[in-house]
């Protein structure tokens, strides 16, 4: 039950209005790889909200599983998708309890899935590497501890944050083939809005 679950009582609440907090369009940098994407492949959208992410993938012809904590996020995530006409598979997961071990998958994208303190992220981490199938690809962008000075979206743990020395450890078994550290502005609904300390990851599982 949320009520006897603050944090999923929270992001219920959050996802509760008739607007979606982060948009409806795509992460721009999750869009700017459309080239990675073949049609018909398997992926995976981590803690995808309201849908915005997983329903651009699954325009582009891949099957698609989109998992949140909040049933309030999916059922928007769903509308969406019929909205724009596309197939959206939704389920609703603990990620501290998601079993990495049970589905495989050609593209796996997290778009600021900082939630997760020191310890779940390692476990995130590792899993995420395991459910990639050979070839399969990691889409990743976050926030670095500098986008605390521009308090525009993300959480106030600077813990949570992501440098590239951190991505560059996480990630030693895959093939990292892009990296980037940058500020620029993004506009994603109300939730994140101006000029943020960015990181961009693009991995491949050998």
């Amino acid at each position: 039950m949320a009520a006897d679950n603050p944090v999923l009582e929270r992001w219920n609440k959050r996802y509760g209005g008739e607007d979606y907090v982060f948009g409806t369009t795509p992460n721009a940098f999750l869009a700017s790889q459309a080239k990675l994407l073949r049609p018909g492949e398997r992926a995976l959208s981590i803690a995808d909200g309201e849908g915005r992410n997983g329903v651009w993938l699954a325009e582009q012809g891949l099957d698609v599983l989109s998992i949140d904590h909040s049933p309030v996020g999916l059922a928007k995530a769903e509308k969406l998708a019929a909205e724009r006409g596309v197939r959206l598979e939704t389920r609703q997961t603990d990620i501290a309890a998601w079993d990495w071990d049970g589905e495989s998958f050609d593209i796996i994208a997290g778009i600021f899935i900082q939630f997760a303190a020191p310890p779940l992220r390692a476990r995130i981490f590792a899993g995420v590497e395991r459910a990639l199938r050979p070839g399969g690809r990691l889409i990743l962008q976050g926030y670095r501890p500098e986008q605390l000075q521009y308090g525009t979206g993300g959480s106030k743990s600077i813990e949570n944050k992501y440098t590239t020395e951190l991505l560059t450890a996480a990630f030693v078994n895959l093939e990292i083939r892009h990296l980037r550290e940058h500020d620029s502005v993004i506009h994603e609904g109300t939730g994140h809005d101006g000029m943020s300390a960015l990181i961009d990851l693009v991995a491949v599982k050998p």
